[in-house]
């Protein structure tokens, strides 16, 4: 039997060890189907309800695997509905491949059906790499300098297969003219600075008395050098949202998160400092990094077209992360001959705020405290968890409350910031790590995006994955709670029920409609009990939360005045302005309370 052009790119694909496809079917790619019967479903295709799934389950796999994650879908539609999946994809810098179908080629440029301009479509979010196979012996080279560049760039990639080429006998590239053959290796490398700049670095550290350091997710893997590093500076620790599980939150003078969905500790420590060390983020809310002129600074970053250009660093290093700080670290003075002054501050900022946190978490909601939801995840959380969160009000019990330690993953739309990510986020993490229990953490909003249906597929695939732990968690407050905050104090506006207004679905009962565990908690002295029945549970599971959408995400750097116009906004008619005053009055003097003056749920 002959070897089919769609035979040879699976065949490609398991030589660069991948092991599964998202994808969704379709006619455009009837001939990729087709070859996958063939192939015993090697690399396993995995189905979506929807493209976009599909594409967050590769951004999602590819997140907490290190390696490629890979997408597939029709031509036309099913092509179009991939884009919100490979933005995030690029803009959080993460390796992506795309295949997708195209209408014959004898049908080409005659406004056939399903027929889209699929390299005007991905010529922006592939980085510039989108490449259509047109004849067999082109295949190799194309799907392998996808891959490569993919990798190199993180960034995701396209190629695009006609449904005739699909079906087309495969014959490799010769030894010719005009032929481009192809390999598979991919060694190794990595990319560090010059000497000379790094002493310019060490130089700039060692002369700081307020180190900060500001972590992202370009610092992964380079956990230790981190904790290192800060030792020797007496620096405090803060975290970008893509950088959350980079190092331990348990740790004393990690400050977490930074920015609107930041920490108090965060803000004072970059509010503070006289020297900033950057490394592997491009955090882009500048107002929350020091005043220009009041620190210098140092950037670490492996993209030389990231760095210096969120603050006016003196020395860009361009290079990996550990790499990079592991040639640094010798060259910095010891920690025993820096004062302890503003190592110490820093952590009795920490711990000042974790009291904080902990208080807020208490108070009485109607009917349950989005904050003591998460607070009471925290200390349920399974050593080795991978936790995903959604866009919205949701983000900031989990920037806030989720203390994740060493060994622990954990991830967003950092940047793009897309509402519907965290159940095929989770549903990727399942299939890069089936042996660990995973948690999605899920606005009632985006729950009714598309994890509704995306259900479904965790009920389909359960049986593939040793731990078949996977716990949605819902958070139903009828709200779309982040924009309506962001009306209120950033607007000046009530919030405007139209938009706004959720209907109360039952999130729990369609979970067990699909034979998975669902669980309702409607008080506050059963959120523990509903934790742990879905943590529990021998397959996915659904656990919403009634939550009081009046309590506010105040934001680290909040001032009473600026509470006062929020107030004075809610007055001029939002539905909900008492409760939402009382409950922004009683989060805000939680920091300035002793700790034994609590207010008990």
């Amino acid at each position: 039997m002959s070897t089919t052009v769609s035979d040879h790119v699976l065949r490609r694909l398991r030589a660069w060890g991948v092991e599964q496809v998202f994808g969704y079917p379709g006619d455009g790619i009837n001939g990729l189907l087709a070859a996958w019967g063939r192939a015993d479903d090697r690399p396993r295709f995995v189905q979506s309800r929807h493209e976009e799934m599909s594409a967050l389950q590769a951004v999602g796999y590819a997140k907490f695997s290190g390696r490629l994650g890979v997408c597939a879908a029709t031509s036309g539609p099913g092509a179009v509905h991939l884009l919100n999946g490979l933005y995030d994809a690029k803009l959080d810098h993460v390796p992506v491949l795309a295949i997708v179908g195209q209408t014959h080629r004898t049908a080409m440029g005659g406004s056939y059906q399903q027929e889209v301009d699929l390299h005007t479509l991905f010529q922006d979010v592939t980085a510039g790499f989108v490449e259509t196979v047109t004849v067999p012996e082109q295949l190799p080279n194309v799907l392998d300098r996808a891959i490569r560049t993919a990798y190199a760039r993180r960034c995701p990639t396209a190629v695009v297969i006609p449904g005739d080429v699909q079906e087309l006998d495969y014959s490799a590239p010769t030894h010719a003219f005009r032929m481009v053959p192809s390999s598979l290796d991919r060694s190794e490398w990595t990319t560090v600075p010059s000497e000379e700049s790094l002493r310019r670095a060490a130089e700039i550290l060692d002369a700081g008395d307020k180190v900060a350091i500001l972590v992202g997710q370009g610092a992964a893997g380079a956990r230790a050098e981190v904790e290192r590093i800060a030792g020797l500076l007496g620096a405090g620790v803060a975290k970008a949202l893509l950088g959350k599980d980079v190092v331990g939150d348990e740790l004393p003078y990690v400050t977490g998160s930074i920015g609107l969905l930041g920490t108090r500790p965060s803000y004072e420590l970059m509010r503070d400092c006289d020297t900033l060390l950057t490394i592997g983020s491009s955090f882009p809310y500048t107002q929350f990094l020091p005043e220009f002129g009041r620190a210098r600074g140092v950037q670490i970053d492996i993209d030389p077209r990231m760095v210096g250009m969120r603050y006016p660093y003196e020395v860009n290093l361009v290079g990996d992360a550990r790499e990079t700080l592991r040639r640094l670290i010798p060259m910095l003075t010891s920690g025993e001959e820096r004062g302890r002054e503003w190592y110490e501050t820093v952590c009795d900022n920490v711990r000042h705020w974790r009291e904080v946190m902990e208080r807020r978490a208490e108070l009485s909601a109607d009917p349950v405290n989005p904050e003591y939801v998460a607070r009471t995840l925290d200390g349920l959380l399974p050593a080795d968890a991978i936790v995903t969160c959604d866009s919205g009000s949701v983000a900031n019990w989990y920037a806030r409350h989720l203390t994740l330690r060493a060994g622990m993953r954990g991830s967003l739309s950092g940047t793009l910031a897309t509402m519907g990510c965290a159940v095929p986020y989770a549903i990727g993490a399942k299939f890069a790590h089936p042996d660990r229990p995973v948690i999605a953490l899920v606005g009632d909003g985006a729950m009714q995006m598309n994890g509704l249906a995306e259900l479904i597929t965790a009920a389909k695939y359960k049986d593939r994955w040793l731990d078949r732990r996977l716990v949605v968690a819902v958070w139903n407050n009828r709200d779309l709670n982040q924009v309506t905050w962001e009306m209120r104090a950033m607007g000046g506006a009530p919030s405007f029920l139209p938009s706004q207004r959720l209907p109360d679905v039952q999130y729990a009962a369609f979970a067990r409609s699909l034979g998975l565990t669902g669980v309702r908690v409607e008080r506050p002295e059963d959120v523990e009990a509903g934790w742990r029945t879905a943590l529990e549970a021998d397959g996915p599971a659904v656990v919403e939360f009634l939550t009081d959408p009046a309590v506010p995400p105040v934001p680290p750097h909040a001032t009473w005045e600026q509470m006062e116009a929020t107030a004075t906004s809610l007055l001029r008619g939002d539905a909900d302005r008492g409760p939402v005053i009382r409950q922004g009055l009683k989060a805000k003097v939680q920091e300035f309370l002793p700790s034994a003056g609590r207010e008990k749920r």
